[in-house]
């Protein structure tokens, strides 16, 4: 028999080279591999194990044996302590293993003969053939078997490293396709090889209309905030080092001719030589930075204006009346002493209002619920504006059944004050209806009046903290907060808090509050 195996050697050498070439499975190429070493060795069975990357063998392919076989000699395995010389002692082990139970399981008739595959001094595994004869192999067939495992643990190892860069490559295709930034992979070219999900969203163009194409073909500035482009950086000499960066923030013009606020960062990829390899540009949509920077210029603006007004007030009245070089009768030191206190009531407001808005940020509205009866609420506040204006005419309107609901009655009184006084000031004259009815569940409260309303474009941002309209900053006083805290504090109970886009004229503000 170890003849034909002389015959054969060429063939089957042949076939594992061009395993080598041909095949990039791993579980296909061992089972060919486990194949051709049966034929070889004349076997009736065999099986191949691998060795862990960190030690420990596995049983990876098997021909010709039982499962209860392999269900056995799995725990054995897993006792094969790891070493650092695997080749001079766990791959003994493992042949002491395999022939001590394959006599023991067939009672003598069959014996194994083990093939070690070893690659640049390292040990991937062991082909074990099952023959029923026990044979002897000369230095000549010895020295095949060895070229033969050998070439099956190059073949094996190819296989191993394709698997892992295939698992990889998709590993990281899928970090980037999820990630919230968009991602660009740049040749030395300056060709677009890669973008994710991520880019093609906010350039508003498919991925196969950006790849491919020149960098600056793609990435455009409507107008450039910091830095240079990187066309204009690399004919400057970047990158000078490896670990240089570039960052470029401005409005990216996108596809559908809008533009789109960002900020990419530029990072070199170098080989081992040197060679300038890709450029990889991370992408961030930077618009709430921009909105958060805009909304701190706003408070800042709003702030001082609320505070400079009735602190000049103050200072003026105290001045006033602090002349010795007049006198000042009744009528005129009461009204200056009223101005005063009115307006140091609303810096306290303010100051109150700002609080509130620093304790939602830090951690929500606390809540004293009680039961309360809004309908009372609504007629004690109606009557109490009343007396503060003469062009409009507050009215209350609510079912006789109208239910008790469980809240936080000094909370929810600042939000119909809120209300109110906002009807009030945004319409010059006419009604102010306060109204409320019941639905399953729950209530529904409302506050409209007959003024100029609210623009469509400025209805998404009525809540937002510190918002105002153009036509408010020109004409009414405010910091932007009421409807904030509002809407805070209901959704705080469960509530909703909406503008009513289907009034007619004017303006109508709605929230809900859960009755249970």
């Amino acid at each position: 028999m170890l003849s034909n195996l002389r015959v054969r050697q060429r063939d089957y050498l042949l076939e594992i080279s061009r395993a080598l070439t041909q095949e990039l499975d791993l579980d296909t190429l061992l089972e060919r591999i486990l194949k051709i070493s049966i034929e070889m060795l004349s076997g009736q069975a065999g099986l191949i194990l691998l060795r862990g990357e960190d030690g420990g063998w596995h049983l990876q392919v098997s021909e010709g044996i039982t499962p209860a076989f392999v269900k056995e000699i799995k725990p054995l395995l897993n006792e094969i302590p790891d070493s650092e010389n695997p080749e001079q002692f766990e791959i003994p082990k493992v042949n002491q293993i395999l022939r001590k139970f394959t006599f023991a399981s067939t009672l003598g008739l069959l014996n194994g003969v083990g093939l070690p595959m070893v690659t640049q001094k390292r040990v991937v595994g062991l082909i074990f053939i099952f023959r029923g004869h026990p044979g002897m192999f000369s230095t000549n067939d010895r020295n095949i078997l060895s070229s033969f495992a050998n070439q099956a643990a190059i073949a094996v190892r190819n296989a191993q490293l394709y698997t892992t860069v295939t698992t990889n490559k998709q590993r990281l295709d899928a970090i980037l396709d999820s990630s919230a930034d968009g991602f660009l992979i740049i040749g030395p070219n300056q060709v677009i090889e890669r973008c994710n999900t991520a880019f093609s969203r906010m350039i508003s163009a498919p991925a196969d209309e950006i790849q491919g194409k020149l960098h600056e073909n793609v990435v455009t500035f409507e107008n450039l905030t910091q830095d240079i482009v990187l066309e204009d950086a690399i004919a400057g000499g970047w990158p000078l080092t490896h670990h240089a960066q570039l960052y470029v923030e401005g409005d990216l013009r996108r596809k559908d001719s809008s533009s789109l606020p960002v900020g990419i960062t530029y990072a070199p990829l170098f080989s081992s030589k040197g060679v300038l390899l890709n450029i990889i540009a991370s992408v961030r949509d930077i618009t709430r930075f921009r909105q958060a920077e805009e909304m701190q210029s706003t408070f800042i603006s709003v702030i001082s204006h609320e505070l400079k007004t009735p602190v000049a007030l103050i200072k003026g009245y105290v001045c006033t009346l602090l002349r010795e070089d007049a006198k000042w009768d009744n009528e005129f030191f009461n009204e200056s002493l009223t101005i005063i206190e009115e307006e140091a009531d609303r810096l306290s407001l303010l100051i109150e209002n700002l609080l509130d808005a620093t304790r939602l940020q830090a951690g929500g509205v606390s809540l004293k619920r009680s039961e309360i009866y809004l309908p009372g609420i609504a007629k004690r506040f109606a009557k109490k504006f009343q007396t503060q204006t003469e062009t409009h005419q507050i009215t209350t309107e609510f079912p006789e059944d109208f239910p008790e609901c469980f809240a936080d009655e000094a909370r929810i009184e600042q939000v119909v004050i809120n209300l109110i006084s906002n009807a009030i000031k945004y319409s010059e004259k006419g009604k102010v209806c306060i109204s409320g009815e019941t639905r399953k569940g729950f209530i529904i409260f409302c506050v409209s009046d007959e003024g100029a309303g609210i623009a469509p474009q400025d209805i998404p941002y009525v809540f937002d903290r510190f918002y105002r309209s153009a036509d408010a900053l020109r004409n009414k006083k405010g910091a932007g907060l009421g409807l904030y805290l509002a809407k805070a504090i209901i959704e705080a109970h469960k509530g909703k808090i909406w503008v009513d886009t289907e009034h007619g004229n004017g303006a109508k503000i709605c929230f809900t509050l859960p009755l249970e």
